[in-house]
Order: structure tokens, then C-alpha cells, then sequence
């Protein structure tokens, strides 16, 4: 019933322990996010520029992508241990590829105008990249992170659903081992509005960083 999600989601917060086990899974999305966008936009800016690259990496990565993370994620548990790295991993193995396709398809998609104006004015490649490729890239590479956000809060509760000591995701765990299907709610509003935060300050950010053009494929 409404009324009892809502008893569960107050005493959860406010009388509870749910906004320790929140800055849990925040501290594990935040670090997987940040390792997922490193990753993509370097492999993803090698695979853009050349074709070598792209022939040699691609194909492993579409091999890691399409591997089930919930069947990895015992092994990472496994590997890493029950701390915060594992969930870190998971959470970076679910983040990175939307990163990585958007910032390829950004660099991709200049304008062939702005390409030919700068090999007139003599630009060299790094010249082209830095003045012409990245900044048209930055409004589709946004909405790759706007996506990535997202899916690393997912990461980090699958890793929290496999093994681990704290996190919404083992409140969720032991919610359900005593039925309390209010508490099980409360913490979904609570990861609700963790994602729609996350997702609001993506948008803020490109709307301060990247002015001159805020839309683009969402991965």
C-alpha cells in the first residue's frame, strides 16, 4: 500500500540506515562511471581515428558486451572479494560500452565542410581533433554519459545483489529474505531518485559545458 512505502521510505531515511547504504552505492556507481567515460573516450577516440585500432579492439569488445554481466558478476565477486572494488568493476563493465559507441559515432559525424576548412587552412590531425572532431563530438559523447550514469547505478546494484556487506541492493537482498515488500519499494523510490539526480546534474553539465548543441543519440 502507498501509505506503508511511505512509513518505509521515512523511517528508512530519516530514523534508518538508508542514506549510509545510498552513499554506498553512489560511492560504487560514481566509481565505475568515472572508469567506464576514462575508458570509452580513449578507446573510443584510438578506435574513431584508426582503423587498425578499430579492427584489432572491436570485436573483443562487442565480445565483452554481450556477455550476460549477471553471469560475470560472480566471478568478479570472487576476484575483487566482497568490498567495494567488485561492485566498482560491474559497475565500469556496465557503464562503458554506451561511452564508447557515442564517443566513436560522435567523432564520426562532423561535418565533411569543417573537415575540408581546416585541412585548407593546413590543420594538422591533432589541430583537426582538438578544434573541429571533439567539440562536435561533445553533444553525442554527453548523451552517452547521460546514459552511462544510469546503467553504472545498475552495475553497482547487481554487484550488491550477488555478494557484498552494504548498499541499497543488499537492503533490497534482505528486504526480500524477510518479505517486506514496503521496504523493497522504499528503496526503489530511493534509487528512483538517485538516478534521476544523476541523470539531472549530466544534463546541467552539458548544458553549461557544451552550449553550442545539446542533442544527440542516447546511446
Amino acid at each position: 500500500k502507498p501509505h506503508e512505502v511511505a512509513s518505509a521510505f521515512y523511517n528508512g531515511v530519516f530514523k534508518g540506515n538508508y542514506l549510509y547504504h545510498a552513499g554506498v552505492t553512489l560511492s560504487e556507481a560514481l566509481s565505475g562511471f568515472f572508469i567506464a567515460s576514462s575508458l570509452g573516450l580513449v578507446l573510443g577516440t584510438l578506435i574513431a581515428q584508426s582503423r587498425l585500432v578499430e579492427k584489432t579492439l572491436y570485436p573483443y569488445l562487442i565480445t565483452i558486451q554481450t556477455t550476460p554481466k549477471i553471469a560475470v558478476a560472480p566471478l568478479l565477486i570472487i576476484w575483487f572479494g566482497f568490498g567495494m572494488t567488485s561492485k566498482v568493476v560491474i559497475a565500469a563493465t556496465v557503464a562503458f560500452f554506451p561511452v564508447l559507441v557515442n564517443v566513436i559515432a560522435g567523432l564520426r559525424s562532423i561535418d565533411r565542410e569543417k573537415v575540408e576548412l581546416m585541412r585548407s587552412l593546413n590543420a594538422s590531425k591533432w589541430q583537426m581533433f582538438w578544434m573541429a572532431r571533439l567539440p562536435s563530438a561533445l553533444p553525442i559523447i554527453f548523451a552517452g554519459l547521460n546514459v552511462a550514469i544510469v546503467f553504472s547505478i545498475l552495475g553497482a546494484i547487481v554487484g550488491e545483489f550477488v555478494g557484498s556487506k552494504a548498499g541499497l541492493g543488499n537492503v533490497i537482498l534482505q528486504a526480500n529474505i524477510n518479505m517486506d515488500t514496503s521496504s523493497i519499494f522504499a528503496v526503489l523510490v530511493c534509487l528512483a531518485i538517485i538516478g534521476i539526480s544523476m541523470h539531472g546534474l549530466m544534463g546541467f553539465l552539458q548544458r553549461r559545458l557544451v552550449f553550442w548543441g545539446n542533442s544527440g543519440p542516447s546511446g
